[in-house]
């Protein structure tokens, strides 16, 4: 197996590991619950504002350029999520206008670099001392992107069935989704608020 292999198939399984990675699902189908298949492409320039977001300080925190308490990192992770699944309940899924798509765009790429120092953490543990990273850190990246597409498309996928061939509600959906998913971040932050001991 390439170098290249090895360092996609790691950052793909990250954040395709539901038991210990799914933080950053949760926050990825946060991202995609306003929005049904036939919105496809607002949900892939949704997912490339948080790519780039990502994608920014991924490099920099890997490469030691910039550094953030880890513990601060994880608890802002569920903090984005969330904001995102909380502010979805407020959002008309049916008119979803350009000014709204374009707040989302940018929240989308605002949270996105916190998420990528979270996945700066697990790549530097898994390079050790390793100095020559750039083809590791695009490898991990471009597999941490073809993981997120999955997910994108599992959920795109399970709306699909559910609300255009089995009539469920789209705000019905929304809604649902959005609860739990903002339930469940409430839970995160609670276990990782590192101020309280």
């Amino acid at each position: 197996m390439s170098e290249f292999q090895l360092y996609f198939g790691l950052g793909k399984d990250h954040i395709l590991d539901y038991s210990n990675g799914y933080d950053h699902i949760l926050f990825v189908v946060a991202l995609c619950a306003l929005y049904l298949m036939r919105d496809w492409r607002q949900v892939l320039v949704l997912v490339t504002a948080f790519t780039i977001g990502h994608s920014i300080t991924l490099a920099l925190s890997t490469l030691s350029i910039i550094s953030v308490k880890e513990e601060l990192i994880e608890f802002l992770i569920p903090l984005t999520i969330f904001i995102t699944a909380t502010s979805n309940l407020f959002k008309n899924e049916d008119s979803l206008s350009g000014h709204l798509i374009q707040i989302n765009y940018f929240f989308a790429a605002f949270f996105g670099l916190i998420h990528g120092m979270g996945f700066s953490y697990y790549l530097k543990s898994i390079l050790g001392k390793n100095e020559r990273i750039i083809s590791q850190l695009l490898a991990f990246n471009i597999g941490l992107e073809v993981g997120q597409i999955i997910i994108v498309a599992i959920f795109l996928t399970a709306g699909f069935l559910l609300v255009d061939l089995f009539g469920v509600n789209r705000r019905d959906w929304k809604m649902v989704i959005s609860s739990a998913v903002a339930g469940i971040a409430l839970m995160l932050m609670k276990e990782k608020a590192f101020w309280i001991e």
